[in-house]
């Protein structure tokens, strides 16, 4: 069983790059913009990856913040694919937590982001196996 799914369809008379998605039970729509050649109907891979990894790191912080009977707050995860002089790709994340908090709970908020579900899966890396059938 799965621990979690997904699929991507690109019909044969989609403009472009339009891939219709289902994630879990959940429509939705891919696309790549304008430069890629795509009309930018939907995000573009690289941003759906960047969005999982924001939404569990809010997420996360959220449960954490629960647990130890913290005050609920705003929490906004901004995340960005870059790459260095050497074309080395990495992601900056911004995490910003609304309200004051002493440097204890600021410093373990910041270990928590290192340690969630997503951010450990990209950080390792994981073994794809693919298989291709013609229909």
């Amino acid at each position: 069983m799965p621990l979690a799914s997904a699929t991507a369809r690109l019909a044969a008379d989609a403009p472009n790059y339009l891939v219709a998605i289902e994630a879990g039970l959940h429509p939705l729509t891919g696309d790549e913009g304008p430069h890629e050649g795509g009309e930018d109907r939907g995000p573009a891979p690289f941003a759906f990856v960047l969005s999982g990894l924001a939404a569990c790191t809010a997420a996360t912080l959220r449960m954490y913040m629960q647990r130890k009977t913290w005050p609920a707050t705003t929490i906004a995860v901004e995340v960005s694919l870059h790459a260095d002089h050497d074309g080395n790709q990495y992601i900056r994340r911004d995490v910003a937590i609304e309200g004051p908090l002493e440097e204890a709970p600021r410093a373990r908020l910041a270990e928590i982001c290192e340690k969630t579900p997503v951010t450990l899966f990209i950080k390792r890396g994981t073994r794809i196996d693919t298989t291709v059938r013609i229909a």
